[in-house]
C-alpha cells in the first residue's frame, strides 16, 4: 500500500529478487536485484535485507533512463517509494 504522495511525480513500481552477485574477487554474495515495471532497467545490491533493496530503488532513481523525476517502490513498500 503506498502512503506517500509525490505531487507531479509518478509512482512506479520495481520488482525485487534475491539474486547472486559476484563481488571484486569474483566471489558470489547474496544480494537483491531491482528491476523496474516500466523499462526493465536492473540494479544490483549486496545484502537482502529491506534496506538493501531501499538502496536499490534510491539508485534506480538517479540512473533512470526515462524519467529521474519518478519515485520507485515495491509491492510491500508501505512508506511510498523512494
Amino acid at each position: 500500500m503506498k502512503t506517500a504522495s509525490f505531487p507531479g511525480q509518478r509512482l512506479v513500481q520495481c520488482d525485487i529478487e534475491h539474486v547472486e552477485i559476484k563481488n571484486d574477487d569474483g566471489i558470489p554474495i547474496d544480494g537483491v536485484c531491482a528491476t523496474c515495471s516500466l523499462c526493465k532497467h536492473e540494479v544490483e545490491s549486496f545484502g537482502t535485507s529491506t534496506a538493501s533493496a531501499r538502496r536499490c530503488l534510491a539508485i534506480m532513481r538517479q540512473e533512470c533512463p526515462h524519467d529521474a523525476s519518478h519515485h520507485f517502490y515495491t509491492a510491500d513498500d508501505s512508506r511510498g517509494g523512494v
